[in-house]
């Protein structure tokens, strides 16, 4: 576990943008049950905690994306992630839309992009990666260079995995599914009973 990772996920976990119920599973809009819930939104109310994501976004697109010429967040999670870390990196910011506007000039990506520019995408959650695989189909088609993605929080999802090994796209993440249990663990928000169900979880979520 990182330094990085671990200060994150124990913020995540103390103003509940990660919520666990190992034995009282939630359900996700998919209708999915899973013992987790995960909405990083929380993070915006919070500066201590934003400024702690957007730096270290920023340092790992640095780090792994040296080349990047502009951030792009996804509708709508992943825009005050993007603009926080523009402003720390001084690039140019647009964002992605899920689909195209139906008025005007029909935009699904806001801002200026030029051709070939190299791109870092933030998105603030992946389970299964698809919406943040379409924005990267979407702005390849407008003419940018995706170099990757760049998310807060992962749930290390075997279907999220090979869909982006299939899509040939680089991903990072702050912290992920196996560090917050670890971190929860060692803060006692969780118990080892709580530990097994939450790794049969992640094996095969569809069986919950």
């Amino acid at each position: 576990m990182t330094k990085l990772g671990q200060d994150i996920v124990e913020k995540l976990l103390e103003i509940e943008a990660i919520s666990l119920k190992p034995t009282e599973p939630f359900t996700w809009a998919s209708g999915l049950k899973s013992p987790i819930y995960c909405d990083n939104r929380l993070t915006m109310s919070y500066p201590e905690v934003r400024k702690l994501i957007a730096t270290g976004l920023a340092d790992t697109i640095k780090k792994e994306y040296p080349d990047v010429e502009v951030i792009a967040g996804t509708a709508t999670a992943g825009i005050p992630h993007a603009a926080w870390v523009a402003d720390i990196l001084e690039l140019p910011m647009v964002y992605i839309r899920s689909q195209a506007k139906k008025h005007g000039k029909g935009n699904q990506i806001e801002g200026r992009i030029n051709p070939q520019q190299k791109m870092v995408i933030i998105e603030d959650l992946i389970s299964t990666g698809g919406s943040v695989l379409e924005a990267v189909d979407a702005a390849t088609k407008e003419g940018a260079s995706v170099l990757g993605v760049t998310a807060i929080f992962s749930y290390g999802l075997p279907r999220g995995v090979a869909n982006f090994k299939e899509a040939g796209v680089h991903l990072t993440t702050l912290t992920n599914y196996e560090e917050m249990i670890e971190k929860a663990l060692e803060i006692d928000y969780i118990n080892s009973c709580d530990v097994e169900l939450l790794q049969s979880w992640k094996k095969d979520p569809i069986a919950w």
